[in-house]
C-alpha cells in the first residue's frame, strides 16, 4: 500500500453518500396462522423469501420441534430482500397468537406500518484515497465504508461483505486496503435489498473513477478502459474470473448499439446552444459475483412426480415472487423429460415438501433449484429409458403407465450444491463466488438547470446472460432492475424528524419510479453465443446485477450538470450524493440564483427533516 502511493504521481481523497430505499413491494407483509388440533402442529401461510427460516423461528418462539411447523408459499406479491428475515416478525407473533386463541389469524400490514418497521436498503458512506499515475492507471486504493445497519444486525455484516468483494467492480487494483463498519442507529434495522450491498459500493467506485478523470484531464471512458480487468488478472481478493473477456465485448457492443460517439458530439452541440437546459451522456461497465458468501447456503432442492396419467407435479426450494422463477423451473424440467410445459404444473413452495431450503435471493434460486430440478427429471428420465427402448413408438404417457404396472418408482429427489470454496477471512484466500456476469449501459439524459427536473432520453443496456432459458423473462428482469436501481439513484429518498420519526411512509412523500420515469427510448440486448457450462442450461443469473447499470443515468446527469457549471465558468470537480434528486441537481447547478440560497450552517436551526 505505502509503495503504491509513493510511486503515484497524483493522489485525491473523498467521500460519497447514498442514501436508503424502500423496497416498495405491491403486498405488504402478511401472513396466515393456522394451528392445528393434533399435537401443537401449526401451518403458516407466509408472504416469505426464507421459508426455512420462518420455520425455525416459529418453532423456536413455540417451544416445538421444526418438524411441528410447516410453512406454505404459493406467491409474492414482490419481495426484492424485504421478505428474507423481515417476514419473521409477523409470521412469529401471528403463530403465538392463534396458538392462544386456538383460531386460524390473519394480518397484513398497512402501507405506513410496513415502511416504518421493516427496514429498508442500508444507506452506505464512502470515504476513500486512491493514488494513480499521470495517465490514470490506479496504483493504490485506501477505502471505507460505513453502512447504517439500524438497531439489529440482521443481514448487515453480509451486506458489508458483499460490497467489500464488489468494491472494485470491473477495475484491477493492484493495492488495496478495505474497510467495512456496520453502524448501529436508532433505526428500524436494515435487511437485505435486490444486489445485496453491491450497488453501492459500485457507485462510490465509479464516482472514484469520475473523479481520477476529472484529475488527468482524460476522458471517462479512456480512465474506465484503462484500468479494466484485464485476462489473467484477479481480484484484489485474488479470485480469477474466466468471463473478464465478456466485459469488453458488453462494453464494445453498448458502445456500437448506442451510437455512443456521435451522440456525445450531438450532447455537445446541444449543449453549447441552450443556457438552461443540459445533456449529458455516460456509459458504465459492470461486473457482478454471483453466489452466496455463506458456502453452506449455495445448495438447492427438488422434488418431481410422475402420476400415472403421464402429468408431472413439480417442487422445489425456491419462492416465486414475480421473477419467473416457476416458468424457467417448468423450463428445465420440460427439456430434461423431453415433454410438453403444460403437462408440468407447480403447486406451492413448502417446508414440507423440499426441506432446509436456503433463502430465494442473491440471483441464485434459477441456478440452485434449476438444476436440482434438472437432477431429479434425469433419474426418473432414465427410470423410463427400458420402456422407451421396448416402444419406441408410443407416447410419454404410455411409457409412464407401464412403468407404473411395473412397480417403477415415479418420483424422485433431486439435490445441488455448487462446487464453492468459499473465502477465508483469515489467509484471504478460497473463491467467494461461483462465477461473474457482465453487462454495460448508456444513458442520455436532459436536466432542467432551473427546475433541477430531468429525463431519460434514451437507454442502451448490454447484458451476459450466458445462454437464456428464457429471454423474455430476462429482458423483463433486465428492465425491471434498470428502473428500480434509476430510483435508487435519483428519485427515493428517506427522510426522518429530527425526533426519529419516519416522514417517507407512503407514496404521497416517497416517490418510486413511475411510467413517466422510464427511458423515453430503451434497448436491451443480451449478448449473443455465449453459453456458460456451470449453470443449468447454460443460462446466467439475472435478477439482480442490471440494478447499478441505472448509475449510468447518475453519472449522465453528474456530465449534464458538469455543463452547466461550464456555462458559469466554474471547471472545478464537485461533490454529488445520491439520489440525484431535483434539489440536488439544481442546487449543483451553481449560478446567480443558487448564490442567493448558502447552505445553512449546522446547529443554528432546527431541520424540518434529516437524511441518513
Amino acid at each position: 500500500m505505502t509503495k503504491g502511493f509513493e510511486s503515484s504521481d497524483k493522489i485525491i481523497e473523498g467521500e460519497m453518500r447514498i442514501g436508503e430505499q424502500e423496497h416498495f413491494y405491491l403486498e405488504t407483509q402478511s401472513c396466515i396462522a393456522v394451528p392445528k388440533q393434533e399435537e401443537d402442529f401449526m401451518e403458516v401461510f407466509s408472504a416469505a423469501q426464507d421459508l426455512y427460516l420462518s420455520q425455525t423461528t416459529i418453532a423456536n418462539v413455540l417451544g416445538v420441534k421444526y418438524h411441528k411447523v410447516n410453512i406454505r408459499t404459493k406467491r409474492l406479491g414482490g419481495g426484492f430482500g424485504g421478505k428474507e428475515t423481515r417476514s419473521c416478525n409477523l409470521s412469529a407473533a401471528l403463530a403465538v397468537a392463534a396458538r392462544r386463541v386456538g383460531r386460524p389469524l390473519r394480518c397484513m400490514l398497512d402501507r405506513d406500518e410496513d415502511m416504518a418497521s421493516t427496514g429498508t436498503r442500508h444507506a452506505f458512506l464512502g470515504r476513500y484515497k486512491v493514488g494513480f499515475s499521470n495517465d490514470g492507471k490506479i496504483q493504490s486504493l485506501k477505502i471505507c465504508l460505513y453502512s447504517n445497519s439500524g438497531n439489529a444486525l440482521d443481514l448487515s455484516a453480509s451486506v458489508m461483505e458483499c460490497a467489500l468483494f464488489h468494491l472494485q467492480n470491473a477495475y484491477h487494483l493492484p493495492n488495496v486496503d478495505a474497510y467495512g463498519y456496520c453502524c448501529k442507529t436508532n433505526i428500524p434495522s436494515n435487511t437485505a435489498f435486490r444486489g445485496f450491498g453491491r450497488p453501492q459500493a459500485f457507485l462510490i467506485m465509479e464516482n472514484l473513477m469520475s473523479e481520477i478523470s476529472f484529475s488527468c484531464g482524460m476522458t471517462k471512458n479512456m480512465i474506465r478502459e484503462l484500468n479494466f480487468l484485464q485476462v489473467g488478472q484477479s481480484t484484489y481478493y485474488n479470485q480469477k474470473i474466466d468471463e473478464v473477456h465478456l466485459l469488453k465485448r458488453c462494453w464494445d457492443e453498448c458502445l456500437e448499439k448506442s451510437d455512443y460517439e456521435v451522440r456525445q458530439s450531438k450532447v455537445a452541440e446541444f449543449n453549447r446552444l441552450h443556457r438552461w437546459k443540459k445533456r449529458g451522456l455516460s456509459i458504465i461497465p459492470l461486473l457482478y459475483g454471483v453466489g452466496f458468501t455463506e458456502v453452506f447456503m449455495n445448495k438447492g432442492a427438488a422434488f418431481v412426480i410422475i402420476y400415472q396419467d403421464g402429468s408431472v407435479l413439480l417442487s422445489h426450494g425456491g419462492v416465486e415472487m414475480g421473477q419467473g422463477l416457476y416458468t424457467k423451473m417448468i423450463q428445465v424440467a420440460s427439456r430434461t423429460l423431453k415433454i410438453p410445459s403444460d403437462q408440468i404444473f407447480t403447486d406451492e413452495t413448502s417446508t414440507n415438501k423440499v426441506p432446509n431450503t436456503s433463502p430465494t435471493a442473491g440471483s441464485v434460486s434459477s441456478d440452485l433449484n434449476g438444476m436440482a430440478v434438472k437432477i431429479a427429471c434425469e433419474k426418473l428420465y432414465k427410470r423410463l429409458e427400458p420402456y422407451r427402448k421396448q416402444k419406441p413408438d408410443k407416447t410419454w404417457s404410455d411409457w409412464v403407465a407401464a412403468s407404473y404396472m411395473d412397480r417403477v418408482s415415479l418420483f424422485a429427489t433431486g439435490f445441488y450444491k455448487t462446487p464453492l470454496t468459499g473465502f477465508d477471512w483469515n489467509t484471504k484466500t478460497g473463491e467467494p463466488f461461483h462465477y461473474f456476469t457482465s453487462g454495460a449501459a448508456v444513458s442520455e439524459v436532459e436536466i432542467d438547470c432551473l427546475t433541477g427536473d430531468h429525463v431519460v432520453l434514451r437507454t442502451d443496456i448490454v447484458m451476459d446472460v450466458g445462454d437464456s432459458i428464457n429471454p423474455a423473462i430476462d429482458i423483463g428482469q433486465i428492465e425491471g432492475g434498470f428502473i428500480q436501481g434509476y430510483g435508487l439513484f435519483t428519485l427515493e429518498e428517506h427522510r426522518w424528524s429530527p425526533s426519529g420519526q419516519l416522514l417517507t411512509k407512503g407514496p404521497g412523500f416517497y416517490k418510486i419510479p413511475s411510467f413517466t420515469d422510464i427511458p423515453v427510448e430503451f434497448n436491451v440486448s443480451l449478448l449473443d453465443g455465449v453459453p456458460h457450462t456451470k449453470v443449468v442450461c447454460s443460462s446466467k443469473a439475472i435478477g439482480e446485477p442490471p440494478l447499478f447499470l441505472a448509475g449510468s443515468v447518475f453519472f449522465a446527469i453528474k456530465e449534464a450538470i458538469l455543463a452547466s457549471r461550464k456555462d458559469c465558468g466554474i471547471e472545478s470537480s464537485f461533490r454529488l450524493d445520491s439520489p440525484a434528486t431535483a434539489e440536488r441537481i439544481r442546487m449543483a447547478c451553481s449560478d446567480t440564483f443558487t448564490e442567493k440560497f448558502p447552505p445553512a450552517v449546522p446547529g443554528q436551526f432546527t431541520p424540518f427533516f434529516i437524511r441518513s
